[in-house]
């Protein structure tokens, strides 16, 4: 079997049958990961590295035994799934290419939040209103890389330390995080600048038919390397969204640094749109973003007041959907102050488009999460949710037409960014 068809039949069910877009759950990663480990014991190994909070095991896949080491994480976010047999596919190619691991060894986290990952119950290629009817996504303090924004180191979830534990055994040069969104396009975040790789991944991602997102609302401000690659900003820089209180400094990506590395974080989309493309200046930016502002307010408040009639009949403490949701909910209102004052001198539309999809999918999210607890718990509450989270997909999905990205494309660009991203990094 070649190299290629490795991984493509990573992508067929155990059931048999023609390859079909299916995201894999963690169970799966860890039986295809052992499956490789006794195909090259000695050159491959598989430990648990510690244990999630309601006692799952985290997984890491090694391949090689270099002293230079990539450290590459995966399902750090439950409602981004394509990392997982995005890292496979990587363990295959490492260990089939002896070249990717002369002087460097691979380490792969094979799901970072499998708890998570357990809740998000995602549908290939579905529709956004079946992903939202389905949608699960932690609150911040419960996300393994952001947790330390939001706690104090003696509170950090399991997953954290887990993680954190690995970067400082390893002490890697590069960290891939695997991530991506639910609509629009592909972009790089950088902790450090990466030179020479904005050209492979716009290669790759103009290859596979993947827009590559021009104003992503995560890097609003940041410094641009090449199409595509945008660099955190320096520590006292000031950040666009006052009222978030995430840090991309406090997180696990910036903890590498102490030992000289740098992390990567490849976004891909589920669903492509064009017009997060678009460079052409918009006409009205600043109203656009008023507008943007006033739908992300009036839709919070929507989702609000179900919540308020319905909460004496959610069970408490709260539940992981219900935390999330109020979680967003309670971010909202200030998110939405803040991009009252945004920068919008010879804003692109793109740039625009970015910033308006953000506002439509957190109160759409929230709703999802909702639906999903009073389903269970208060029918008639969920009724309302139910009409406000079809609409607003529908009128997502009228704004932004998307276009599925096959599981075998989102799976292939990171694949092939990561690489890319450990050939240009400098080794120690």
């Amino acid at each position: 079997m070649s190299q290629h068809e490795h991984a493509d039949s990573f992508f067929t069910p155990d059931t048999g049958g023609a390859a079909a877009d299916r995201f894999p759950v963690p169970s799966e990663l860890v039986r295809a990961a052992t499956a490789l480990v006794r195909r090259h014991p000695r050159l491959c190994a598989l430990r648990r590295i510690g244990l999630s909070r309601a006692g799952r095991p985290l997984h890491l896949l090694s391949v090689g035994h270099a002293d230079a080491a990539v450290l590459v994480v995966a399902g750090a976010h439950a409602n981004e799934p394509a990392g997982g047999p995005a890292v496979r596919r990587l363990a295959e190619r490492v260990v089939a290419d002896p070249a990717l691991r002369a002087r460097t060894s691979w380490h792969f986290l094979l799901c970072a939040d499998p708890d998570g990952a357990r809740l998000h119950r995602m549908r290939a290629p579905g529709s956004l209103l079946e992903y939202h009817r389905r949608f699960y996504r932690p609150r911040g303090a419960e996300q393994p890389e952001w947790s330390p924004s939001y706690v104090p180191p003696d509170r950090l979830p399991p997953e954290t330390l887990a993680l954190t534990g690995v970067l400082d055994e390893l002490r890697p040069y590069l960290q891939v995080s695997l991530h991506g969104t639910d609509l629009g396009g592909s972009w790089v975040q950088v902790t450090r600048d990466i030179p020479g790789l904005a050209e492979p991944f716009a290669k790759s991602a103009a290859e596979l038919r993947i827009p590559v997102e021009a104003g992503p609302s995560d890097a609003v401000g940041w410094p641009v390397s090449g199409p595509g690659v945008h660099v955190m900003p320096e520590p006292g820089a000031g950040t666009p969204f006052p009222s978030v209180p995430e840090d991309v400094r406090h997180s696990t990506w910036h903890h590498i640094h102490r030992y000289g590395g740098r992390t990567a974080v490849v976004e891909v989309p589920l669903w492509a749109s064009d017009r997060v493309t678009d460079l052409t200046p918009h006409p009205d930016p600043a109203a656009a973003l008023r507008a943007s502002a006033h739908r992300l307010r009036t839709h919070t408040r929507a989702v609000t007041r179900v919540l308020t009639t319905a909460l004496p009949h959610l069970p408490h403490p709260p539940g992981p959907l219900t935390r999330s949701a109020r979680w967003i909910l309670d971010l909202s209102p200030a998110l939405a102050d803040d991009w009252e004052h945004l920068p919008s001198q010879n804003a692109t539309a793109a740039y625009v488009s970015g910033m308006e999809a953000f506002g439509r999918r957190l109160p759409l999210r929230a709703a999802g999460m909702l639906l999903r607890e009073l389903t269970r718990h208060h029918p008639p509450s969920a009724t309302t949710l139910e009409s406000l989270v079809t609409h607003w997909s529908h009128d997502f999905t009228t704004r932004f037409t998307p276009r599925w990205v096959p599981l075998e494309a989102q799976t292939e660009h990171q694949t092939r960014t990561t690489l890319a991203a450990a050939i240009h990094t400098p080794h120690p």
